[in-house]
């Protein structure tokens, strides 16, 4: 991932509080990939550019050494890469995670930030994960030090579809879309669909921030296609919850098992176990009618994700909610066909390329399966063809825009909005200066 340093003085601040425990995880979820991405990208800049933060136990932020960061981002994109579940990679970034954590645990930190916000520059505080949404006082601490607010949504299905989140999710989320819509100089959007959402919370906000909506990037995996056995398959990719619709497929392919027998094509479930599916959960675990034809595979490695998603018929995508589509993108970028549910975020992601369907309706999806399931499967070749006008996201050109939303709303906050800011009245100790901006409790704003 090139990147081009930027000369318009503007130094980006971002948290990587979420990296720091990833090395626990045997695979990435979505919103790993893009913390991951920004810290890669800004490590490519000159170190005058940019630093990287750790939220404290407390809330508060403090200062990480690039070095280490470094380190971590490179231990984590080997192992989600490479095939051994507890290799030398997964050891190393746990390891270095462990070790950052206990920097911020013992403090230390705390007076690099507060020198660097000393300095009269632009800072940009970039905070691209969910993470710290809910608590608004070390947020509104570093604003005050001087720093434009500049979050990323990836989605609002916890207040949108409240009925697929976990309990209190919703409410969490709700905190978190307030404390963007309160404090944020800039936004940054993973979809027009999200940007859409995010509308009506901006609303009753005076001077509205800008909203940038930018796809999420791809990155590119090697690896080779699987050697065909003579038996089509197709591949479910995400995590097992469910607004992903598990229970549809499951169905489905119960019915192609008694209707074709052994000659029913394959399915493969690729993804970690989430969160309140008893239903489908029971049916993997004990269902011996899917003997043979619907195989969990889990969580396997970026390159194994490849591998197998190249030998594919097609990408099933029956969700009911998406903010993005990840698993869309990557597959279309493989040239791997998809067929997937008819959403908003979904459409952005393919545009005429995958064919849509109702995640409701059964028979539409049967019928979809069984002809690209066929050798000379006509929906799939005409798929394939429209593929040829499809162009990936490119970080790059995220990037790019991201670039540009930061120096607006840096040139909109300068350096003297340190002072302004101080004249906001708060409750307790005075989070106004740079040296308490570390120590920023949520709840500290009145």
């Amino acid at each position: 991932m090139p990147a081009v340093p930027r000369q318009d003085g503007t130094h980006v601040i971002l948290d990587v509080s979420r990296l720091l425990g990833c090395g626990r995880k045997r695979t990435p979820s979505g919103i790993d990939r893009v913390e991951l991405a920004y810290a890669r990208h800004l490590l490519a800049q000159p170190e005058e550019q940019g630093s990287f933060v750790g939220q404290e136990l407390q809330g508060g932020f403090a200062l990480l050494p690039r070095r280490l960061v470094g380190e971590l981002v490179a231990a984590l994109s080997e192992a989600w890469g490479e095939d051994q579940a507890n290799g030398q990679a997964f050891r190393r970034a746990t390891r270095l995670g462990t070790l950052a954590r206990g920097r911020l645990l013992l403090g230390f930190g705390r007076t690099e930030l507060s020198r660097l916000l000393a300095r009269r520059l632009r800072f940009a505080f970039l905070l691209v994960s969910h993470r710290a949404l809910d608590r608004s006082g070390p947020i509104e601490a570093m604003r005050r030090a001087g720093c434009a607010f500049v979050p990323m949504i990836h989605d609002l299905i916890p207040l949108t579809h409240p009925e697929y989140a976990r309990p209190g999710q919703a409410e969490k989320h709700l905190r978190r879309i307030r404390t963007t819509a309160a404090l944020a100089d800039g936004i940054i959007a993973n979809s027009a669909a999200t940007a859409e959402a995010l509308e009506p919370y901006l609303a009753t906000r005076h001077a509205r921030p800008p909203v940038l909506v930018a796809p999420l990037g791809i990155d590119a995996v090697s690896a080779p296609s699987p050697a065909a056995d003579g038996q089509p398959y197709f591949v479910a990719l995400g995590t097992i919850e469910p607004r992903k619709n598990h229970l549809l497929l499951l169905h489905l392919w119960r019915t192609l098992k008694a209707q074709l027998g052994d000659a029913a094509p394959r399915l493969l479930i690729i993804g970690k176990r989430g969160w309140e599916n008893e239903n489908v959960l029971d049916i993997l675990e004990r269902c011996a009618a899917l003997e043979g034809v619907v195989r969990e595979v889990g969580q396997v490695s970026d390159r194994r994700v490849t591998e197998l998603m190249r030998g594919a018929r097609a990408l099933l995508f029956p969700s009911f909610a998406e903010g993005y589509g990840l698993p869309l993108a990557e597959a279309l970028a493989l040239g791997v066909p998809a067929i997937c549910s008819d959403l908003p975020a979904l459409r952005e992601v393919g545009g005429a390329v995958p064919d849509y369907l109702d995640p409701l309706d059964g028979s539409a999806w049967r019928d979809a399966v069984l002809d690209y399931a066929a050798p000379g499967s006509a929906g799939r070749a005409a798929q394939l063809s429209r593929m040829a006008g499809w162009v990936a996201p490119s970080w790059n050109e995220h990037f790019g825009d991201v670039g540009n939303l930061l120096l607006q709303v840096t040139q909109q906050r300068p350096a003297q909005a340190r002072r302004v800011l101080g004249w906001r009245r708060l409750r307790g100790p005075a989070w106004a200066e740079p040296t308490a901006v570390v120590a920023a409790r949520d709840g500290a704003v009145s």
